[in-house]
């Protein structure tokens, strides 16, 4: 049953990334054109979303547990630290020059353009990656 949850959760995910346009590199990338072709659709995108949100947990974390597993799983890590602002800067760089985030380019997929195919490999490739280099720089932690 979790997976059927994760996969209707997506399914929905991917759906309002799609409505809401931003599976189109364009328009992301008109977003960050302050000086040109300015798009604010994004930025109401993300107060929906933020809204959503702050609602959501405010809403199901209420219950002790929840209904399909016996705790909530949330992040544990609070530190500002320089892994972390490092990769949201690499995050914000990445999606700046391709018009795509992980977000928008799985939903992407199901265009079949060849560009989004190429950003999600790409995407896979630094996964592995960096998953690789943290391996190496602590043993039986990868």
């Amino acid at each position: 049953m979790p997976r059927v949850t994760a996969y209707l959760i997506g399914l929905l995910f991917g759906t309002g990334i799609a409505l809401s346009g931003m599976i189109d590199p364009a328009k992301v990338l008109n977003f960050f054109d302050l000086a040109g072709h300015w798009d604010p659709s994004l930025a109401f995108v993300m107060a929906g979303a933020l809204a959503v949100t702050a609602a959501g947990y405010r809403l199901v974390l209420r219950p002790p547990a929840p209904i399909l597993a016996d705790r909530f799983h949330l992040p544990e890590a609070t530190a500002i630290d320089a892994r972390l602002i490092g990769g949201a800067a690499i995050f914000g760089v990445g999606w700046g020059i391709a018009g795509f985030c992980p977000g928008g380019a799985l939903p992407a997929l199901g265009t079949g353009r060849a560009d989004v195919a190429l950003f999600v490999g790409a995407l896979i490739a630094g996964i592995l990656a960096t998953r690789a280099v943290l391996a190496r720089r602590r043993p039986g932690k990868g």
